[in-house]
């Protein structure tokens, strides 16, 4: 007979188990597949239930990223401190090789350690100890799976950061936040009026977002760790389309308090507001640059909605987008050298992509209904909502367009999606 302890470690493995089986992505690789690295992930040693979870998100994360191909690691568990056979592991094919064993530690918790090894080098890339309960077993497997990409690619991962979105059921609107890759879906708030443009803050603990709770669009920040929010913006007329500054000081939005829809800046508790932009037409959806020094927005200035930049400080617009007579949403990568953003294509909203240096563009998807896209923080994948089956989901594209993923279905209608920062 289970112990009390046991049963309750069985049930929360089990619940975190059922997270997974809902979080299972789709992928597709266009013309990658030759260039994804090989790689192994072996067993851990340890409690079966808990290294058993810990490695499928591991094998889960690397195989969704559309950069690796998994190796058949066979059954037997290989703890981290053990000789590598190098010639064996090659043999079966793989480039790459990661270890671990999970151990049980004096407080209750669990000390995963883990070493990763250059199979064609025959060298040890790195190694690492995490010490984690068993309600943390997707956050750990995770941060495994960062460690692993960015030994092997050079670029910091993004498994463990957040994804945030709204799904709207009959009579109910829902902020949920989500891990990257889709599981562990929490509720930060509900109502039964519209929210809209959620939008996260540098630090990763505040989102901004649009509430209808008191029948108009209301600006929020929301404090995600207290469960706290506060109004940052009700001015006269509409308040929507929040974004944050790089150092998370200011909140570019816009108003209608003095006409049109408008571009205004105010600072994240709400004070010191400025009207950023003046145009006869309809500004909106603004974006700060990387460097915070510019903001792109959506505007019909010129007659049909098309992508501008601003200073900060104010100034004179210029229009960016040039292509086509629909283009929404700017987006810009972390690097700064490029943007997403919706293009109505014969017909088609679809995620594009432009190279702000050179302006040349490339179109991401394949659908007909995108909208909202959002860099990961590495700037390597967009997340953004379309329509399957008259119903709003989420998918996620390269930025080089060659990997496309669909979310997990939540049940509900699935839109405005904000990838979060990395994790502090």
């Amino acid at each position: 007979m289970m112990t009390k302890s046991i049963r309750s470690l069985f049930a929360a493995l089990t619940l975190g188990c059922v997270g997974l089986a809902h979080a299972q992505l789709s992928v597709e690789i266009v013309g990658a597949g030759a260039n994804r690295i090989p790689v192994a992930v072996t067993d851990f040693p340890g409690e079966r239930i808990v290294s058993q979870a810990l490695t499928s998100v591991i094998r889960s994360d690397l195989n969704f990223s559309g950069l690796f191909r998994l190796v058949d690691p066979g059954t037997t568990a290989i703890p981290e401190d053990a000789t590598i056979s190098y010639g064996d592991w090659k043999g079966r094919g793989a480039d790459a090789l990661a270890v671990g064993q999970v151990l049980p530690s004096a407080d209750g918790r669990y000390e995963t350690r883990f070493r990763l090894y250059d199979i064609q080098k025959q060298a040890q890339l790195g190694n690492g100890s995490l010490l984690h309960s068993s309600s943390q077993l997707r956050s750990t497997g995770h941060r495994i799976a960062d460690f692993i990409y960015e030994k092997l690619t050079g670029v910091p991962g993004v498994f463990s950061t957040r994804i945030a979105y709204v799904v709207k059921r009959p009579g109910r609107y829902e902020l949920q936040i989500a891990d990257a890759d889709g599981g562990n879906a929490q509720v930060a708030f509900a109502s039964s009026e519209p929210i809209i443009s959620p939008a996260w803050a540098p630090d990763g603990n505040r989102i901004a977002y649009v509430s209808f709770q008191t029948k108009k669009p209301v600006v929020y920040v929301h404090d995600l760790a207290a469960g706290r929010r506060y109004v940052a913006a009700n001015f006269k007329g509409s308040n929507s389309a929040p974004t944050w500054s790089p150092d998370g000081q200011r909140i570019a939005l816009v108003l209608t308090k003095d006409g049109n829809s408008q571009l205004y800046l105010i600072n994240a508790d709400g004070s010191g507001i400025t009207r950023l932009a003046s145009s006869s037409g309809i500004d909106t959806e603004p974006t700060f640059s990387p460097d915070g020094q510019s903001i792109y927005f959506t505007s019909d200035r010129g007659g049909s909605p098309q992508i501008y930049r601003i200073a900060t400080t104010g100034g004179a617009a210029q229009r960016v987008t040039f292509q086509g007579n629909y283009n929404t949403t700017p987006r810009i990568s972390p690097d700064g050298k490029s943007m997403a953003y919706v293009a109505r294509n014969s017909g088609r909203f679809q995620v594009a992509v432009m190279d702000l240096a050179s302006q040349q563009t490339q179109i991401l998807t394949d659908s007909s209904k995108d909208e909202s896209p959002s860099y990961a923080p590495n700037g390597r994948m967009i997340v953004y909502a379309t329509e399957i089956g008259g119903r709003g989901v989420l998918a996620a594209v390269s930025s080089d367009g060659r990997v496309k993923l669909k979310m997990p279905s939540t049940g509900g209608d699935v839109r405005e999606p904000a990838w979060g920062p990395f994790a502090k």
